[in-house]
């Protein structure tokens, strides 16, 4: 009778056994339920919108406001490739990654704000009287100018050329401590004596001249010639890679190819460039580079890529100063060239001269 009892314990035990089992398993689940703890609920969707996934990997929708934990990371992928190492980082793209609360990077300028009309007519006449009246009207006084005025001084109003020399500016210091820098634009006409009286006081003088036979030459100790033209553009491109040594160049191109952080004088005679170049300086801000402006303007035709009625083309003309203006840069030398034809955009009005030589020093260098 013992031999016939054995198979039904054993699967009394067997049962034993599956029921421990399923006990243990359930005891588990409650306790991994227990340890997760309450969920908290989904963020509402827009309106006729699926629910967005979980993962914090994800960029927020647009509609999503600021309910989302703080220590959400959100990645956002730029156009741009990661520099190599050692390479310089990469500019973001406008509107892209700017932190809130913090002031966005400044954007490149595309081109100058116009000032107002000057009257309601937006006639030549108004025009003209308020641009003439402009650069005839010294802003800063400077009761030292020219080189000649290291030892004593002289007359300013014979020498059109002329650099402020008050302490207060500065270039004066820079002169005398051998540390000055000048850079001279123009073309193999012009006189140089202003170039070489710089250089013999001791300012490192670069003159860019395009009719120079060679690329590069040290006239005397402080003075360069170079074989360049400044423009408002760089070449294209495809030009440039067929002429790499190309001598057509933005003056922002060539301080970076130099090396130069700084130029003490800028002085440019570019027969009716002028108005371009210094639009570039503008929009680049390469004017801050730069403590003192010696600009020879001329008045007889708009200019090189200069276009639209004469009236608004002496806007842009004032606009461009007033720039120089805002840019803390003042008039301390006006000179008003009586041996040129007396035309403005080749009308006799105003007795106005076709060619002025402006100076403006920039009251904020050190």
């Amino acid at each position: 009778m013992a031999r016939e009892r054995l198979p039904g314990r054993g699967c009394c035990a067997l049962r034993r056994c599956l029921l421990a089992a399923a006990l243990l398993l359930g005891l588990r689940l409650c306790a991994e339920l227990q340890r997760a703890g309450p969920q908290p609920p989904a963020l509402s969707s827009p309106p006729g919108q699926a629910p967005r996934p979980p993962g914090s990997h994800l960029q927020p929708a647009p509609g999503q406001l600021r309910g989302a934990s703080r220590r959400q990371v959100t990645y956002v992928r730029s156009g741009r490739r990661a520099p190599a190492r050692g390479g310089r980082s990469g500019t973001p793209e406008p509107g892209c990654c700017a932190l809130r609360g913090r002031p966005r990077l400044k954007g490149p300028r595309w081109q100058i704000d116009l000032q107002p009309w000057a009257g309601p007519a937006r006639s030549l006449d108004e025009e003209a009287l308020r641009f003439l009246r402009y650069i005839s009207t010294i802003q800063i006084a400077c009761d030292h100018m020219s080189t000649d005025s290291l030892a004593t001084d002289s007359n300013p109003t014979e020498k059109p050329w002329l650099v402020c020399l008050d302490d207060r500016f500065g270039l004066v210091h820079q002169i005398r401590n051998k540390q000055c820098r000048l850079y001279s634009l123009g073309l193999g006409s012009d006189d140089t004596h202003f170039e070489v009286g710089m250089a013999s006081s001791g300012c490192e003088v670069h003159r860019f001249d395009p009719s120079v036979k060679s690329a590069h030459v040290l006239e005397s100790e402080h003075l360069w010639y170079h074989r360049l033209s400044i423009d408002w553009r760089d070449p294209h491109p495809a030009v440039a890679a067929q002429k790499p040594y190309s001598n057509t160049r933005k003056l922002g191109t060539i301080l970076n190819e130099f090396g130069h952080h700084k130029i003490d004088v800028l002085k440019a005679d570019l027969e009716s460039a002028e108005w371009k170049v210094l639009e570039n300086l503008i929009l680049e801000d390469v004017l801050e580079q730069i403590g003192q402006l010696i600009f020879e303007i001329h008045l007889h035709w708009p200019g090189f890529e200069v276009s639209g009625s004469d009236s608004s083309v002496v806007r842009f003309w004032y606009s461009l100063l007033k720039e120089l203006e805002l840019q803390d840069f003042r008039l301390f030398h006006s000179y008003k060239d009586l041996s040129k034809p007396q035309l403005f955009l080749k009308k006799d009005i105003f007795n106005a001269s076709s060619c002025y030589t402006l100076g403006w020093v920039n009251t904020r260098w050190k």
